[in-house]
């Protein structure tokens, strides 16, 4: 079990966040079996200090996998209170796709959770549900995008782009068919 963030304090908090930030970077780059010292050195923090956060490998891989998560889900209302609905949902789309790029990186340290017992999936969906739904239903209730789309659609088809498109080579490719996905969610609206 991890510390829950918000009984820690400021530094401690920071600690977490840094720990978190490069253990994703270095599942991404180095896979699974990257020694966590290596993470802990590399955030700027002693050994006791990362395992006072995250006792095992995996508790640092699903922490890890669901701050990211909770990043990108959180970014939705971020860029509704800055952006036209639309284009919010358009650029929600594009942290969408590098959220599961570095997934992917993250792959074989995921499998090793999971493996060991520990489920860093178990609100994913749910999660990202919310945050494509808040997208949509702004956008429908703008007048710019359709009022019938299950946001679930939409995360399997941005999942589908990103299957494709997973290589940075790709990613103007991956720009393209999201722009068309876009364009679908806006047919048949007045704007």
């Amino acid at each position: 079990m991890t510390t829950p963030p918000s009984v820690l304090r400021a530094d401690a908090r920071r600690n977490r966040e840094r720990i978190l930030e490069t253990a994703v970077r270095a599942f991404a780059e180095k896979g699974a079996d990257v020694p966590i010292d290596a993470i802990a050195k590399a955030a700027g923090v002693g050994s006791a200090t990362l395992y006072r956060h995250f006792p095992t490998r995996e508790a640092l891989v699903e922490a890890a996998y669901r701050n990211e998560l909770a990043r990108v889900c959180d970014s939705a209302a971020e860029l509704l209170a800055d952006l036209p609905p639309d284009r919010a949902l358009r650029r929600w789309m594009d942290g969408f796709i590098d959220y599961l790029a570095a997934k992917e990186g993250m792959a074989d340290a995921l499998r090793a959770a999971v493996a060991s017992g520990a489920d860093p999936f178990a609100e994913t969906l749910d999660k990202l549900g919310a945050a494509i739904d808040s997208l949509l239903h702004a956008g429908a209730e703008a007048g710019l995008l359709r009022s019938d789309v299950d946001p679930f659609d939409v995360g399997l088809s941005l999942a589908g782009v990103a299957l494709i498109t997973g290589s940075p080579a790709q990613r103007e490719r991956s720009g393209r068919l999201l722009d068309l996905i876009l364009d679908g969610l806006r047919y048949g609206t007045d704007k």
